[in-house]
């Protein structure tokens, strides 16, 4: 079974960087603090899904190649325009914006991106509201019904991570 805990973190960086941009200090270096947790989001749900469906992840930040996987392996996560057009902006994120002093995130496309992950993030249920596809009452007791006694009860944001592992056998039930 997957680990939801890549999701779960995915989250949290998730809103890490919703922190940073919205704290009243939008020094250029802050500003490329909140572009890595952005982008960190977006590779912690990609791995996540490819877990999901079995697939040894390999060690890298590339989210092109991330995408790539989830394509050929048939991970359950909609993939946005906007994360598969930005994949290598959000890719040198993961190290310009950590280790070259003099990279500069710009204001406008951290802005973009904010909105963009969160779009992400949204659509395939990454979020403490249950998510669209579960407040149909048969297809959350056909979810519950995938899970192991171990796993029960969850939390709406549990659930919403073990649709994407079940997405699936749910739809041939």
């Amino acid at each position: 079974m997957c680990d939801i805990r890549l999701f779960r973190s995915a989250r949290m960086d998730y809103k890490t960087a919703e922190m940073i941009w919205n704290s009243a200090c939008h020094d250029e270096l802050i500003l490329n603090n909140a572009a890595y947790h952005l982008q960190q989001a977006v590779e912690k749900v990609l791995k996540g899904a490819l877990e999901c469906v079995g697939i040894t992840v390999p060690n890298t930040h590339k989210i092109s190649k991330l995408i790539k996987m989830i394509t050929d392996h048939g991970a359950n996560l909609i993939l946005t325009d906007w994360i598969d057009d930005h994949a290598e902006m959000l890719s040198a994120w993961e190290t310009e914006a950590r280790y070259d002093m003099d990279f500069l995130v710009e204001k406008r496309k951290l802005d973009a991106a904010m909105t963009q992950v969160h779009h992400f993030l949204t659509v395939n249920g990454i979020q403490d509201a249950l998510r669209a596809e579960l407040q149909n009452p048969a297809a959350k007791e056909k979810l519950l019904a995938c899970l192991p006694v171990s796993k029960k009860p969850c939390s709406d944001f549990e659930l919403n991570c073990y649709y994407i592992l079940f997405k699936k056998k749910i739809a041939q039930n």
